[in-house]
């Protein structure tokens, strides 16, 4: 290959000096500031701010804070990172700080709250089986008539869940939680009055409305801690407690004839008032400390940066949250599964008495103990069995207790031995103890966090219809063919829970 031919490849520079340098060209300025943190910066530059439950320590807005010792890009309203949606606020989207009973301390005082009222609410349930006789003769009235003041107070339930959520959001859970108590004040002191009875059922209606605002938002409140399965166990198992106490103190105190049966109301009345404050103190401080902000109108402008003069996001509906908890199917069969359990709870608590006394011809002087021998099941196995549920599995578990309910109570109906019939109903209300707080956890894991509350307000609402609709349909059976008729009733109940529950989704249980 010739010269001239390389020639076209080699570029021979002169031998003369370069008057001028080449420039090495200079990289393109980032169209936005960014800080990478991933970047090898000395160890002073990045600093984290120390955190509390909900706030920081020393945040940047505080008057006072120090400074951050690094730099951070500036937010424009352009800005892409800022046009993300919000971190999630479902337990499977995202990472959630999962509270506990002594973190923070102040949730040790919450959770006695919220024992203290499902005692109230336990204490109130119960003394009405007791204290029907002497309605009945103080106003001359029929068991049909008396019956109203079960179907006012589940219709309290039902009407408490359009409302429940939408007022939590606005006004925070301290100040729903004193409405709650109010409303049960109020009823109280209407009863104690002795007022005519149309009062009466106006005031059960009262405290059922009451009493659904506090049940719903302790089982969210409780569903969420740490260990919620044995918390929600030690919840419901104060409300056996005063399911186990309530009939025997109104008959220690009614059946000696010397006061009337409205003064029992006086002691559950003394615990309401002692329960609207404490109540209120305790959670008054929930939302800052659990960072749960009150859905106010600035609360999308504050989330995402914005002017809220300029913000055009209007906040969610009122009942936005109700008509997405109806949609649900884990909702839908929860209603049905606790309108069966809470059917059947009562129906054998109010029914079983007078099956004794008719089909096995009992004492009413000693088979009279036999509901407060069931209740004491209840509670036993609320407080015994919930910590085995949650190790076993609570879907696995829940088959296993009602199918064991549904044996002994077809015992009840076959074997005619009273002392038998007797243990067999205790055992009966021993295995349904952890129903109940199982459901609600499985529920509450299946059940978006924005929905719990609205949600479990459904299902408790559905659960207190069914303990009324249960037990009335019980009692006009019964006057047509016999007592007998309590057990195929409550064993076909059972039946109906096990469907309900097979039909749930499997929902992940979430890792704390």
């Amino acid at each position: 290959m010739s010269s001239q031919a390389f020639g076209a490849f080699i570029d021979v520079d002169s031998s003369q000096p370069k008057t001028e340098q080449h420039a090495i060209p200079a990289a393109p300025k980032n169209v936005l500031p960014r800080v990478y943190h991933s970047a090898p910066y000395p160890i002073d530059v990045l600093e984290l701010d120390n955190l509390q439950w909900g706030q920081k320590r020393s945040s940047p807005s505080d008057p006072g804070a120090t400074p951050p010792t690094g730099t951070q890009s500036p937010r424009l309203l352009n800005d892409p990172e800022m046009s993300r949606p919000p971190s999630p606020e479902h337990e499977f989207e995202g990472v959630d700080v999962v509270q506990s009973f002594s973190n923070p301390p102040m949730n040790r005082y919450r959770m006695l709250a919220v024992c203290m009222m499902q005692f109230g609410n336990g204490l109130n349930d119960s003394a009405p089986g007791a204290l029907i006789p002497y309605m009945e003769k103080h106003y001359n009235i029929g068991y049909a008539i008396v019956s109203l003041i079960f179907v006012t107070n589940a219709a309290g339930f039902i009407l408490a869940a359009f409302f429940v959520d939408a007022i939590r959001a606005r006004i925070g859970r301290a100040k729903t939680l004193m409405i709650a108590q109010t409303l049960i004040t109020c009823g109280y002191i209407m009863i104690a009055c002795s007022p005519p009875f149309p009062a009466i059922v106006a005031a059960f209606f009262l405290l059922g409305l009451g009493m659904a605002f506090t049940l719903a938002m302790g089982q969210v409140f409780a569903a969420n801690l740490q260990n919620g399965t044995g918390m929600l166990g030690i919840m419901h198992g104060t409300y056996g407690i005063g399911g186990t106490v309530g009939p025997l103190i109104a008959t220690a105190m009614i059946s000696p004839g010397v006061l009337i049966w409205t003064r029992f109301y006086l002691i559950p009345l003394g615990i309401a008032v002692a329960n609207l404050g404490f109540a209120g103190w305790s959670f008054w401080h929930y939302e800052a400390e659990s960072g749960q902000p009150l859905r106010t109108p600035l609360a999308p402008a504050i989330a995402t940066g914005q002017d809220a003069s300029a913000s055009q996001i209007k906040p969610p509906g009122q009942f936005a949250s109700l008509s997405t908890a109806l949609k649900s199917k884990t909702v839908i069969l929860g209603a049905m599964f606790v309108f069966a359990y809470q059917g059947a709870e009562v129906s054998i608590s109010g029914w079983v008495i007078s099956f004794l006394i008719n089909a096995r011809h009992g004492n009413p002087a000693t088979v009279g103990y036999v509901t407060a021998g069931f209740w004491a099941g209840i509670t036993l196995g609320r407080f015994l069995l919930s910590h085995p549920a949650q190790k076993i599995g609570e879907k696995v578990f829940v088959y296993v207790v009602v199918v064991g309910a549904a044996v002994f109570e077809l015992l009840v109906w076959l074997v005619p031995n009273v002392i038998g019939n007797a243990v067999a109903v205790a055992i009966v209300g021993l295995l349904l103890g952890p129903v109940f707080p199982c459901a609600t956890i499985v529920f509450s894991r299946a059940i978006g966090r924005k929905e719990q509350v609205s949600s479990l307000s459904v299902i408790s609402a559905f659960g207190s219809s069914g303990g009324a609709v249960a037990p009335f349909t019980t009692g006009i059976l019964a006057q047509a063919v016999g007592t007998f008729v309590l057990h195929p009733i409550a064993i076909g109940l059972f039946g109906v829970m096990l469907i309900c529950w097979f039909c749930l989704p499997n929902p992940r249980k979430r890792a704390e």
